[in-house]
Protein backbone atom coordinates (compact mmCIF):
# COMPACT_ATOMS: atom_id res chain seq x y z
CA UNK A 1 0.00 0.00 0.00
CA UNK A 2 1.46 3.39 -1.01
CA UNK A 3 1.67 6.53 1.62
CA UNK A 4 -0.85 8.17 -0.31
CA UNK A 5 -3.14 5.38 -0.17
CA UNK A 6 -2.77 5.15 3.64
CA UNK A 7 -2.54 8.64 4.36
CA UNK A 8 -6.24 8.62 2.78
CA UNK A 9 -7.29 5.52 5.05
CA UNK A 10 -6.21 7.54 8.20
CA UNK A 11 -7.55 10.57 7.22
CA UNK A 12 -11.17 8.71 6.67
CA UNK A 13 -10.52 6.96 10.54
CA UNK A 14 -9.72 10.18 11.78
CA UNK A 15 -12.91 12.48 10.13
CA UNK A 16 -15.09 9.52 11.36
CA UNK A 17 -13.93 9.04 14.92
CA UNK A 18 -14.54 12.87 14.82
CA UNK A 19 -17.78 12.78 13.73
CA UNK A 20 -18.57 10.28 16.11
CA UNK A 21 -17.44 12.29 19.13
CA UNK A 22 -18.12 15.66 17.57
CA UNK A 23 -14.18 16.66 17.84
CA UNK A 24 -13.92 19.48 14.94
CA UNK A 25 -10.32 19.11 15.35
CA UNK A 26 -10.25 15.56 14.70
CA UNK A 27 -12.17 15.84 11.90
CA UNK A 28 -10.44 18.65 10.69
CA UNK A 29 -7.23 16.86 10.58
CA UNK A 30 -8.97 14.17 8.80
CA UNK A 31 -9.86 16.05 6.04
CA UNK A 32 -5.94 17.21 6.17
CA UNK A 33 -4.85 14.15 6.28
CA UNK A 34 -7.24 12.88 3.40
CA UNK A 35 -5.58 15.69 1.02
CA UNK A 36 -1.95 15.05 1.61
CA UNK A 37 -2.99 11.38 0.52
CA UNK A 38 -4.63 12.33 -2.33
CA UNK A 39 -1.83 14.70 -3.42
CA UNK A 40 1.04 12.08 -2.59
CA UNK A 41 -1.50 9.42 -4.85
CA UNK A 42 -0.96 12.30 -7.34
CA UNK A 43 2.79 12.51 -7.70
CA UNK A 44 3.84 9.13 -7.17
CA UNK A 45 1.25 9.13 -10.31
CA UNK A 46 3.69 11.52 -12.43
CA UNK A 47 6.54 9.97 -10.95
CA UNK A 48 5.58 7.09 -11.95
CA UNK A 49 4.48 7.82 -15.21
CA UNK A 50 7.86 9.99 -15.80
CA UNK A 51 9.78 6.78 -15.35
CA UNK A 52 7.97 4.99 -18.28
Amino acid sequence: MSSGTSDKIKGRVEEATGVITNDQRLKNQGKADQASGKVKKAVEHVVDKAKR
